[in-house]
């Protein structure tokens, strides 16, 4: 049995975006402008030229804690949902790895804690070139694959399932950072300090929000995508 969605078409655009913040990341990767009055979902969505089902999915998806038993048949636009991840990316490494990395070179004194600010800073642009590469593996081969199964393009050396099972976790090197500065990093003005913390526990969330479509709507999608097409083939 399938949950009941918690919004639904009918409902305010306004009321989703109050009572859930971090929903201003989504509409922004939809390329939705804010300003849409008390007009509803579906009406927001229309106007915009987005698909309402896969709008609702991505939001029911992110705002519920429990992981979906996903419906393949329910029609989902595969162009929308990887419109929206690449718009992810995007916000990520163009705007807020960088805004990130200069609040923190602000926050650091760099005269009493030399040693620790340069592990610090090390150790966040290790991790923004690992979060890249995986981002550019996406954009490279995993979204063109996919644009090719949409093509009836059948390829037989890759499949979702590899994307599946080398799919990281690059949330978790984030997590990583925050604890290495609560637990090490003494400072006597904690103002910035506690601001880009709070920056880092936030990206952190959305970036397994971004995991969390990929693995519970936009593989099993593919996965289906899959399955339809070798049958063409087998025929």
């Amino acid at each position: 049995m399938y949950k009941i969605a918690k919004y639904n078409g009918s409902d305010k655009m306004c009321d989703l975006i109050c009572k859930n913040y971090q929903m201003l990341f989504v509409i922004n990767r939809f390329n939705i402008s804010l300003g849409f009055g008390d007009k509803s979902i579906d009406e927001v969505c229309c106007n915009n030229n987005i698909d309402v089902n896969t709008f609702l999915t991505i939001v029911n998806l992110l705002i519920d804690d429990e992981k979906p038993v996903f419906d393949v048949n329910k029609k989902l636009s595969i162009d929308s949902i990887i419109s929206y991840l690449r718009n992810s990316h995007k916000f990520f490494v163009d705007f807020k790895f960088p805004s990130i990395r200069r609040k923190l070179i602000e926050s650091m004194d760099y005269s009493q804690n030399n040693d620790v600010s340069i592990v610090i800073i090390r150790f966040y642009d290790e991790y923004i070139s690992e979060v890249k590469k995986h981002m550019e593996y996406e954009e490279s081969k995993v979204f063109p694959y996919i644009k090719s199964i949409n093509g009836d393009v059948h390829n037989e050396n890759y499949n979702i399932s590899i994307f599946q099972h080398q799919h990281s976790n690059v949330d978790n090197k984030l997590s990583e950072l925050k604890d290495i500065i609560i637990k090490y990093y003494p400072t006597s003005s904690s103002d910035e300090l506690n601001s880009v913390l709070f920056d880092i526990f936030t990206c952190a969330e959305d970036l397994a929000s971004h995991n969390n479509i990929e693995d519970n709507i936009l593989v099993p999608i593919v996965m289906e995508m899959e399955r339809l097409n070798m049958l063409k083939y087998e025929k």
